[in-house]
């Protein structure tokens, strides 16, 4: 059976692999490309976009600051510093770059997995299986501070906390109820202060009938809102332990 993390480490037909979420990293078969950093962030842009995109927008994004000459020289300096390797991974016109469509990535598998999820898309096999919340639970690009690469590392952290949840209530309704937990904990795990996922969690412990646990939970984040940012929980969350408390 393909899984979706399967789909998140496959290679390309020709091997090739970019991996963003996470360390960067271009890889044939098992074996690491080394690259200059200028490089790194030209295939990591181009990977995340399915399309070719010109050599203008590439130059102004990665390189901001500068003209616009600059900015394309240091668009062609890291052209001219990938490896033979490496460049097959770039599909290069007269103005135009994208990466080649024989190079599998990471970022991609994992985005149309979380649009399953949230599209009531009929699903693959994998799509449930424990390995979705490992696919799903991978920060993109966590160490660049580029501009460009924290607005997509905000887009996919968005994505796939909804689809964290998605994941954790088609697990809970299924009654797989050890691994909705691990999916609303995993969306925790990336954002503690979402209620949303608490919510999730304290269901998921009702529905095993775990009453002390669905209230330490409450409590727990209770506790954290209040401290971080002087908030109470909803009227929703908080009906869902009322019956709970003691009379």
């Amino acid at each position: 059976m393909t899984t979706s993390l399967d789909a998140l480490t496959a290679t390309g037909p020709d091997g090739l692999h970019v991996s963003l979420l996470g360390t960067f990293r271009l890889s044939v078969g098992a074996v690491p490309v080394t690259l200059p950093v200028g490089s790194q962030h030209l295939l990591a842009f181009l990977a995340l976009r399915e399309r070719a995109v010109t050599r203008s927008a590439i130059a102004g994004t990665l390189w901001p600051e500068v003209s616009e000459a600059h900015a394309l020289a240091s668009l062609r300096s890291a052209l001219s510093r990938l490896d033979e390797v490496a460049r097959r991974a770039v599909h290069s016109r007269s103005v135009e770059l994208a990466l080649a469509p024989t190079v599998a990535v990471d970022i991609r598998a994992a985005r149309a997995l979380a649009h399953r999820l949230l599209d009531l898309a009929p699903l693959r096999d994998g799509d449930l299986a424990p390995e979705a919340i490992s696919a799903l639970s991978g920060d993109l690009l966590p160490d660049w501070y580029d501009d460009w690469a924290v607005l997509e590392a905000e887009e996919w952290r968005q994505l796939r906390l909804h689809a964290l949840e998605s994941l954790g209530s088609r697990l809970l309704h299924d009654g797989r109820f050890g691994d909705a937990a691990g999916a609303a904990l995993a969306a925790m795990r990336t954002e503690p202060l979402r209620e949303s996922a608490q919510v999730l969690l304290i269901r998921i412990h009702l529905a095993e009938g775990n009453q002390s646990e669905a209230l330490a939970a409450f409590d727990r984040y209770a506790t954290l809102l209040e401290a971080e940012l002087g908030l109470s929980p909803t009227p929703l969350l908080r009906s869902l332990v009322r019956p709970l408390r003691p009379r």
